[in-house]
């Protein structure tokens, strides 16, 4: 008779049920081969007795592998192990399985290179992140957010919001975003012309599947934000890459591209390019929108971070002067409260927003209806531009302040135009040092500069990167910048030991 006494284990403190714990160790017994088809089990009383559980466990034991198709009862016979279940393929017998083997998948499938991206790694809190412009997540009102979370679920009326809903996004908040950015981006749309998106992100990943077909062109700076190229890249776009300068992306160049090629959209960030900071001239908004009406192609505009400007009234967007329809607007609510609230938006024409609608219902059904609408409260009640107008007041103190710094301490390694907006600046390295062994040595001072080379996608080697300035106190940007002098001065000492 097999050792059950041996082979199985019960935990009485584990809050699993002493019958599941059985079962489920019979389960594995059967599948490794040590229980063979038509094997007979010990009686319900018998096992009782050879493991010291009480009999009506062994009997819910049993009746559970029964239900499952594991076992089955003969009458006057006994408990047997199915004579059907296929003997599953295991390693030979001695032979463990190795954490690299399991790691690895048992079937072939598409890697794609485009995709790979190295994240930090946080080993230690006393290590700073070089980011590369995000608010920060102690100012967010969580509060706030919480209470209005709440007052909905407390309706009874939430009932309605719990089942599956439109792929459109919540409806209130549809209605309250129309409005409001009706308002302050001087857009004239309606509800039919916006998506609920999770950021974004998703809105450019939707625009991109719908547009792009293979080897199809798609205009993008020279500099650009890295996730659109390889969301661009992954639907099978061709990139096109043209220079940006201190008036943002050059239409005059993009207009020489269009008269070689059939493009079929340009991306832009044009309220502060990504990364670079430039905001794009009138001049060449009117431009660019001419030329996608005259050679049809898409504009997507993503407005990342419209609210947060400094010197200037915000410049409204492209989309606020479309009257063809050729802009596909993406925003959203993360980048202004904090990344967790995935609430954003796409807005386009009613025709291109309903086949986004289609193809949402297959990557994300539905949104958090309950976080929707307590962000249409949030909004409508005017607490989210409450929220905007106490953080820009201090986004832009942090600003000043870090580029002070970065002025005083570490001109000599370093150049940078003082950002009219945003949350970050585009800091140039001098030539004679190279970001790969700066972000070296900056981990010897703590200090993470992830990923540089996504900021010079197309090899131009500017030798520049963004780096964020909002999420950091006044106490975090001077240690930051200590930091940061100190990772210069080794770098300068090792060139001069050479």
């Amino acid at each position: 008779m097999i050792p059950y006494k041996t082979i199985i284990t019960i935990n009485r403190k584990s809050k699993q049920p002493l019958f599941i714990q059985l079962t489920n160790q019979f389960i594995a017994l059967i599948k490794q081969g040590t229980l063979a088809p038509k094997t007979k089990l010990p009686s319900s009383r018998l096992l009782s007795e050879l493991i010291g559980l009480h009999r009506k466990t062994i009997v819910a034991c049993y009746e559970e592998l029964t239900l499952q198709g594991w076992i089955k009862t003969v009458p006057k016979k006994g408990t047997f192990v199915n004579a059907n279940l296929p003997l599953l393929q295991q390693q030979p017998l001695g032979k463990l399985e190795t954490v690299e083997e399991k790691n690895k998948a048992g079937f072939s499938f598409e890697k794609h290179t485009i995709l790979n991206r190295t994240f930090p790694e946080f080993s230690e809190d006393s290590f700073m992140y070089a980011n590369d412009g995000v608010s920060d997540a102690r100012l967010a009102p969580v509060d706030e957010i919480a209470v209005l979370y709440r007052r909905w679920a407390g309706k009874k009326s939430i009932v309605n919001h719990l089942s599956y809903g439109t792929t459109y996004g919540n409806s209130q908040l549809r209605n309250t975003l129309v409005s409001y950015l009706n308002e302050t981006r001087g857009l004239h749309i309606t509800k039919d012309n916006i998506i609920i998106t999770r950021g974004s992100q998703m809105g450019m990943f939707l625009a991109s599947q719908l547009l792009i077909s293979n080897n199809e062109y798609v205009i993008i700076g020279e500099t650009n934000y890295s996730a659109s190229d390889t969301t661009f890249q992954f639907a099978g776009a061709k990139l096109l890459r043209v220079t940006v300068d201190k008036d943002g992306i050059d239409t005059k160049a993009i207009e020489l591209l269009c008269k070689k090629h059939n493009i079929k959209a340009i991306y832009t960030t044009p309220h502060h390019h990504h990364p670079t900071t430039a905001t794009l001239s009138a001049e060449r908004r009117l431009h660019l929108l001419n030329l996608a009406k005259t050679y049809q192609f898409a504009i997507i505009e993503d407005d990342y971070d419209y609210d947060f400007h400094y010197n200037h009234a915000p410049i409204l967007p492209l989309a606020s002067h479309d009257k063809n329809s050729n802009v596909i607007y993406v925003g959203s609510v993360c980048k202004a409260v904090a990344p967790v609230f995935r609430v954003g938006y796409l807005i386009a024409s009613k025709e291109f927003v309903d086949e986004c609608a289609k193809l949402r219902r297959f990557i994300d059904r539905q949104g958090d209806a309950l976080l929707e609408l307590a962000f249409s409260s949030f909004i409508k009640d005017g607490s989210l531009d409450r929220h905007i107008k106490k953080v820009v007041k201090i986004y832009k103190a942090r600003r000043d302040l870090f580029c002070s710094l970065l002025k005083t301490e570490l001109s000599n390694y370093f150049s940078f135009e003082i950002p009219k907006g945003g949350m970050a600046i585009w800091l140039t390295l001098d030539k004679k040092y190279s970001w790969e062994t700066v972000t070296k040595i900056a981990l010897q001072e703590k200090l993470i500069i992830p990923d540089w080379k996504r900021y010079d996608m197309a090899n131009s080697k500017h030798n520049s990167i963004r780096i964020g300035f909002a999420t950091y106190n006044d106490t975090e940007i001077h240690e930051f910048i200590k930091r940061l002098k100190a990772t210069m001065e080794i770098v300068e000492n090792n060139l001069l030991n050479l």
